[in-house]
C-alpha cells in the first residue's frame, strides 16, 4: 500500500463538502506528483503513540480568520477509544490549511487518504480542513435523500441555518464545526479506512501473491461511492454512540 507506483488507484476519496463542486480546477504544478492536498506550508509535526500506535500529527500554519477547530489532544482522545486493529498502517492526522481556491471548488470537513505523500514517505492520512470564520456553509433547498440526512447531522452538531428561496446558509462558528470535524468527521474517515481494511487487508493472507490484493483493491475502488459512505456512517455512528453512553463525549477543548 506504501509502493509509490501504485498511488494512482489510492488517490480516489469519498469527500463529505459543504455544498457542491463547480467544474473549476485545482491546477498542480509543473514538475511535481503531489496532490493539492499533500501541499504543505509552514507546518508543524508532533508525534504522538496512541495505544501503541505511532501517530504524526502535521499541522498546518492558519492564515488570518481561519483556525483548525480541533486541537491535538481533542483528536487523541477520541482516536484513544478507537479500536487499536483499526488503525492499520494510519499514520498521519494532517491538520490543513486549504488554499482559498480549493475552498471555493473542494471544500470538505476532512478526508481519507490511503497513500499521503509526507516528507517522502507514504502512509494512510486522515485530513481535516481548517475552517475559515468568514465563510458560511450553503445547502440547496434541492436535497437528495442523502443530503437531507447530511443536513440534519449539521443541525444536529449546533450548525445554525438561514433560509432564503433557493438555500439554507450558516456561518461557520468554532463550536459546531469542531462538533462536525472531531465526534463525526474524524470517525466518519476512519470507517472509509475500515472498509479498506476489512476488504482488502484482512481477507488474505501472508503468503499471497500481489496481484491477489491487488485484484481485491480492484474491488473496493470499484464500490458505489454510496456504499462506502454507508458503511462510514455506520462505522462513526456506532462508535459515536458508543461515547456517548460512555459519558465520554461532548467534552471542552483540551
Amino acid at each position: 500500500m506504501h509502493n509509490p507506483i501504485r498511488r494512482n488507484r489510492n488517490i480516489g476519496t469519498e469527500n463529505q463538502g459543504f455544498s457542491k463542486s463547480n467544474k473549476l480546477k485545482i491546477s498542480t504544478p509543473y514538475g511535481t506528483l503531489k496532490s493539492f492536498y499533500e501541499r504543505l506550508e509552514n507546518y508543524t509535526k508532533e508525534i504522538r503513540i496512541i495505544n501503541d500506535h505511532e501517530f504524526l500529527f502535521i499541522i498546518e500554519e492558519t492564515r488570518e480568520n481561519s483556525v483548525h477547530s480541533c486541537s491535538i489532544n481533542d483528536l487523541t482522545k477520541i482516536i484513544e477509544h478507537i479500536p487499536k486493529e483499526d488503525y492499520g498502517d494510519l499514520r498521519f492526522i494532517v491538520l490543513k490549511q486549504p488554499k482559498r481556491k480549493e475552498e471555493l471548488i473542494s471544500p470538505v470537513w476532512g478526508r481519507l487518504i490511503y497513500s499521503y505523500n509526507f516528507e517522502d514517505e507514504y502512509f494512510p492520512a486522515i485530513i481535516l480542513d481548517a475552517i475559515d470564520l468568514n465563510k458560511k456553509i450553503i445547502w440547496t433547498r434541492k436535497q437528495t435523500i442523502q443530503d437531507q440526512k447530511e443536513f440534519e447531522r449539521l443541525k444536529q452538531d449546533g450548525h445554525i441555518f438561514m433560509e432564503n428561496k433557493r438555500e439554507f446558509s450558516s456561518n461557520l462558528k468554532i463550536t459546531p464545526s469542531r462538533n462536525t470535524q472531531l465526534y463525526r468527521t474524524l470517525l466518519h474517515e476512519f470507517g472509509h479506512y475500515v472498509h479498506y481494511l476489512e476488504v482488502v487487508e484482512r481477507q488474505g493472507n501472508k503468503d499471497e501473491e500481489d496481484k491477489e490484493k491487488e485484484a481485491r483493491e480492484d474491488d473496493y475502488f470499484g464500490l458505489l461511492k454510496v456504499e462506502k459512505e454507508k458503511f462510514a456512517h455506520r462505522y462513526a455512528d456506532l462508535i459515536k454512540a458508543k461515547l456517548v453512553l460512555e459519558k465520554l463525549i461532548p467534552f471542552e477543548s483540551l
